[in-house]
């Protein structure tokens, strides 16, 4: 028998890749659930989808995945309760809701990808003086190149820096981002964790507290990119004296002198304006050993953003100028007082949202982990984060939520911020000498 004539056209086409979102604002959960099935009629089966729920939906959290497993399909869900909800509307406007209900769905195919969803209880985590494979059991996925991690945390959750830790030092040089649900008085957790279908666990199981994740591999990652809002006054000092989280001595150049000191030195050279935010919005940037950062004798311009980790200012000790930081000090440090503004934050996001442009071509999806310090509060206005990513990447979905803390890599590391902005870009993961997974 002759061989079968080849048709170039019946041969299978890779399957593409897809994003689609949701925004539900009714306050109803069973409305808002309503208004997210409209916007994804006619959907396919995803691999992941995403959700985002406003606390004042916490009640009625347990009905949520169930709700929504009864028309939508996804092989792995995720998501988690925010202060505040990020989302694109039908138009496809992204939007920062604050202070109000909404539910934020994102379905997302991905050809190429593996998925490996987690859930951990934090009241008993490995020791992070053993061995590295306790710690890839409880997340199921072994160590591999191109690998990210989204990480979702109950604010109720014991140890929540050493599981960061822990995860960094399991699967180390990969990205990590996700952040702390907002937080709610109904008895049951703030993360939800289910698997496809209805029927296939107990809806009481679909929330939970501890650590919800995903590690993605394969043909996709997340791209990190973390703004921290804060601009860079006076000269880069090295710490002389510290004890524990207390900075008690600093050198710039060859002149000591305790940080109230060196402070009060550094606002001779303010504006007004800039003098009466230091009663307010007045940080430290801490730089670690792996940044590279100028001499102690020169002021820095304001183009490497991440060359400092930015920490609270949580007490003065008026007796020798000392000053208590939200973070654990050391001598030979290099810190910088830093100013929190609306102007700083703008200009450095814009600065790091070029930067990812530059890097990559526009994402699949973009998720934001938000402070509630930020928004409205911080910008003056709705939707400030999102705006000023639309303006780099205009037509790519959002959606996120407004975190008690957020988690994202500075200096190759990854930390739990305050009053940061830190963003998961999906896009290809381009293979050791190949091509990238098409958009």
């Amino acid at each position: 028998m002759g061989s079968l004539p080849s048709f170039p056209w019946l041969q299978r086409r890779p399957a593409a890749p897809w994003c689609r979102t949701a925004l539900g604002r009714d306050p109803s959960l069973q409305e808002a659930v309503n208004q997210v099935f409209e916007q994804l009629r006619g959907a396919g089966e995803a691999d992941l989808a995403l959700v985002f729920a406003s606390a004042s939906y916490a009640s009625d959290l347990p009905r949520l995945l169930p709700l929504l497993q009864q028309k939508l399909s996804a092989g792995h869900w995720l998501g988690c309760v925010g202060g505040g909800v990020v989302g694109t509307d039908p138009a496809g406007v992204p939007h920062e809701i604050e202070h109000q209900p909404a539910l934020a769905v994102t379905l997302l195919r991905l050809p190429g990808a593996r998925l490996r969803p987690f859930a951990i209880d934090t009241t008993a985590l490995p020791d992070l003086d053993g061995p590295a494979e306790p710690w890839r059991e409880r997340v199921g996925a072994e160590l591999e190149e191109g690998q990210s991690m989204l990480l979702l945390l109950d604010p109720t959750g014991t140890a929540i820096n050493d599981l960061i830790s822990g995860l960094d030092y399991a699967y180390p040089n990969i990205t990590k981002v996700g952040g702390i649900a907002g937080p709610h008085s109904a008895a049951h957790g703030s993360l939800l964790f289910g698997s496809g279908a209805p029927g296939d666990s107990d809806p009481a199981d679909t929330v939970r507290n501890g650590a919800v994740g995903c590690v993605i591999e394969g043909a996709w990652r997340l791209d990190p990119l973390v703004a921290q809002g804060c601009r860079p006054i006076g000269p880069v000092l090295e710490v002389e004296q510290a004890q524990r989280n207390v900075v008690i001595e600093v050198s710039c150049g060859s002149t000591r002198n305790s940080p109230v000191a060196a402070l009060q030195s550094i606002l001779t050279d303010l504006t007004p304006a800039e003098r009466e935010q230091v009663k307010h919005s007045l940080f430290l940037g801490v730089g670690r050993s792996d940044f590279s950062l100028p001499s102690a004798d020169l002021t820095p311009v304001a183009d490497a953003p991440g060359s400092f980790l930015v920490r609270n200012l949580i007490g003065v000790d008026p007796r020798n100028g000392a000053v208590a930081v939200g973070e654990r000090m050391r001598v030979g440090q290099k810190v910088q007082f830093q100013l929190r503004d609306a102007d700083a934050s703008r200009d450095e996001s814009r600065q790091l949202l070029a930067g990812q442009a530059r890097r990559r071509s526009e994402p699949l999806a973009a998720f934001l982990f938000a402070c509630l310090g930020r928004g409205e509060g911080l910008y003056g206005q709705a939707d400030g984060d999102v705006s000023l990513c639309r303006e780099v990447f205009g037509t790519v979905p959002i959606a996120g939520l407004f975190c008690n803390g957020e988690i994202g890599p500075v200096g190759g590391t990854t930390h739990l911020h305050g009053y940061t902005a830190s963003w998961g870009f999906l896009v290809p993961n381009d293979p050791p000498g190949g091509s990238a997974a098409p958009l």
